[in-house]
């Protein structure tokens, strides 16, 4: 008897929990579909670089497109074929057909993912609505959903443009140029108070340790702390400005920099935290207010090592990236004759597509003058060292 009513339990269990199983996946009702959420619930992240196609040839390019010509991310054509374009669904005879740009563009309203269709079918948990169907147990990945919001939010463009490049080439840079030991605000700053050129408490700066991961040596860093980083770097910045765009008027203005002795590479890294220090670096190479000695001695006896023309550098934020690109001064004209891009894949950072995309955010941003793109009455200042071909205006 003991073992008929643990059998009878058993299938009773079976049963119910099969029928749960039933109501929950396959009942189309809004209660249950209440139990299953696919809802994008997080503030999108912006800087996931959202293409339609999978491969993008960047403007500027070379005639033939060079390696970090090409900008290669999965699309929003590929997230859409994997999952809603079989032959049995979306790419066969079930309407509408999401195969290429048009008929999936025609489910979206461009810049406005929410009054879209294509994100309301992929977010909601409505099971009469959900794309794909939830009866199918598959669900569009966090990513996947992003890059569709975004890719919307964007324009809906068949090719990407500034708004899906900046956000993607500034998160880039910043993510890997900005460790400790590297172009990092707190660590300039602590330097700047470790050798005493700013006014600071003891309680402004911070020791930070870092451990190479690739022998695990340890490097002990002076870093100054908020809020007198944002203080100081923010002066700093403000006198670069000020500085180049009057040298005679402004010349009280000349940002001071220092050097160790011998020079190392803490001393000259210029922070790249964020896209406002981006731009500065653009307008004024860290080769102009970093030189390797003095160029200028004021009547107090302080020694300055940074050049008063701004144009007269050989050096920009695309060159130390690119190792397929050579750079002329815009001043003098004349080209490097070597590259000098290992800030990239060379030393282990950016990828070839991901060279593209900062390469394509750089030319196709306003806030970037013209001379730091194309030189001085659109001479150029980069040329491919493949070919020889100047990328003009």
């Amino acid at each position: 008897m003991a073992k008929q009513s643990s059998r009878r339990y058993t299938l009773l269990l079976t049963v119910t929990l099969g029928m749960t199983a039933f109501l929950v996946q396959c009942t189309k009702d809004n209660t249950n579909a209440s139990q299953v959420s696919r809802a994008l619930v997080d503030v999108p992240d912006s800087s996931v670089f959202s293409p339609f196609y999978d491969s993008t040839k960047i403007s500027p390019s070379d005639v033939v497109p060079d390696v970090n010509d090409i900008a290669i991310a999965p699309g929003v054509l590929s997230i859409i074929k994997t999952n809603c374009a079989s032959d049995a669904c979306h790419g066969g005879n079930i309407s509408p057909r999401l195969t290429n740009y048009s008929e999936i563009k025609s489910l979206v309203v461009p810049g406005d993912p929410n009054a879209s269709k294509l994100f309301q079918l992929i977010t909601t948990s409505d099971l009469n609505k959900a794309m794909p169907p939830i009866t199918y147990g598959v669900d569009l990945s966090l990513t996947d959903k992003t890059k569709i919001f975004n890719w919307i939010k964007n324009g809906a463009k068949e090719q990407p443009g500034l708004e899906d490049y900046r956000p993607a080439g500034v998160a880039l840079l910043i993510n890997g140029c900005t460790s400790a030991n590297c172009h990092n605000q707190a660590t300039v700053g602590g330097e700047w108070a470790r050798k005493n050129l700013i006014t600071f408490a003891p309680t402004d700066t911070v020791s930070y340790v870092y451990i190479n991961p690739d022998n695990g040596s340890r490097t002990v860093y002076c870093q100054l702390k908020e809020p007198k980083l944002s203080e100081v770097w923010n002066k700093y910045k403000d006198s670069v400005r000020r500085f180049y765009a009057d040298t005679v008027a402004n010349a009280s203005f000349r940002p001071y920099k220092t050097f160790s002795t011998p020079v190392i590479g803490a001393s000259r890294r210029g922070p790249l935290n964020t896209y406002d220090d981006l731009l500065v670096d653009v307008f004024v190479p860290k080769s102009i207010r970093s030189n390797t000695s003095v160029v200028y001695t004021n009547p107090a006896g302080q020694r300055f090592y940074t050049r008063g023309d701004a144009l007269n550098a050989a050096s920009t934020l695309v060159s130390r990236i690119d190792s397929t690109l050579l750079v002329a001064n815009p001043r003098t004209g004349v080209y490097n004759t070597a590259h000098h891009g290992d800030m990239a894949y060379g030393d282990g950072g950016l990828k070839r597509g991901e060279i593209a995309i900062v390469k394509a955010w750089y030319f196709a941003d306003p806030n970037i003058p013209d001379v730091w793109k194309y030189g001085l009455n659109n001479a150029g200042i980069f040329k491919y060292r493949k070919t020889g071909n100047i990328i003009k205006k």
